[in-house]
């Protein structure tokens, strides 16, 4: 048995592309995109179709509306491929408005319904900042599902569990990336891989947390620089990979076990913790390292948009 088969007996697998042709092989159980996934996709000669079908439909309706089409039409297309769900994001620029994010919402919700697609399949991806967390919330209660993403602390976990969100993307390969550079040349890499590596360490906590407590929220980690990463979190409920690191698994019969259990974690002694607002900021920024990844990836995010809106225009 492959890596990839193995790590599916503990684990649901997602698949973190936009690129639809190509996670068709590893059949995983979800996927998710993102706006810099689709503008890698939509720059490939197989996908530049569907950019530029989005802008001659729907071009006279404004860049907003253009884009709304066009992360929905990626998403119709991977769902016509995986059996379960798939994540598409919000705008960033929204990630400090919870009313717009709400709107925005909704808009993408009823474009997937106007083509038959249910509500439970599509998780919408918002940034964990505390509006976006308040408009998860909001989006939840109203039966949207949500998937809080470029989430880097235990304080945002926290306020997602208490938002009762669906899922939440812990980033393992940022945080990772962060300490790495903050330790430069006193990084040590074998000490501080697999178990010991601090994003598979912040996953790790989040998933104990809320199985102690009984939070029915999924983890599920992404952004991953290794297969170390992944498989020292076989067993977290969900992790969304790239394709290159899929092929990697597919492609080894090293063995693999069981690193996270749910049963395990509801006996340790973890204390429960709860946020308000000021409590919430607060943590997040005694916190540099999520309080920089988060700014930076929301940055990064928008920069790619502006380039897919560059593209429609």
């Amino acid at each position: 048995m492959n890596q990839l088969d193995a790590l599916k007996q503990f684990t649901t697998v997602v698949a973190d592309t936009g690129d639809f042709k190509q996670m068709a092989a590893y059949t995983p159980q979800d996927a998710t995109t993102n706006p810099s996934l689709i503008l890698k996709a939509v720059q490939k000669a197989e996908y530049a179709h569907l950019l530029k079908d989005a802008v001659t439909r729907f071009g006279g309706q404004g860049l907003d509306e253009v884009m709304n089409r066009l992360l929905v039409r990626f998403g119709c297309e991977i769902l016509g491929l995986i059996p379960g769900r798939v994540s598409t994001e919000v705008d960033a620029r929204l990630s400090f408005d919870t009313e717009a994010t709400v709107t925005r919402a909704r808009r993408i919700i009823d474009l997937y319904q106007g083509e038959g697609v249910h509500v439970d399949r599509v998780l919408i991806k918002i940034a964990s900042t505390w509006e976006g967390i308040q408009a998860a919330a909001r989006l939840e209660r109203e039966g949207i599902h949500t998937n809080l993403t470029l989430l880097f602390s235990f304080a945002q976990a926290v306020a997602c569990g208490q938002a009762k969100v669906q899922l939440i993307s812990p980033f393992v390969g940022r945080i990772y990336d962060w300490y790495k550079k903050s330790a430069g040349a006193q990084w040590d890499e074998a000490a501080m891989a697999g178990a010991n590596d601090p994003g598979v360490r912040s996953v790790r906590s989040i998933y104990e947390f809320y199985k102690k407590h009984g939070i029915a929220t999924e983890v599920m980690g992404a952004s991953f620089r290794n297969v170390g990463q992944i498989t020292a979190l076989a067993g977290c409920d969900l992790l969304t990979i790239s394709p290159d690191l899929l092929a990697q698994l597919a492609g080894s019969e090293a063995p693999l076990s069981r690193a996270l259990d749910a049963e395990a974690a509801r006996k340790l002694d973890i204390p429960f913790v709860t946020h308000d607002e000021a409590s919430f900021r607060f943590a997040l920024n005694e916190d540099a390292m999520a309080t920089e990844k988060l700014s930076e990836g929301i940055r990064a995010f928008v920069a790619d948009t502006f380039k897919l809106e560059g593209m429609m225009k």
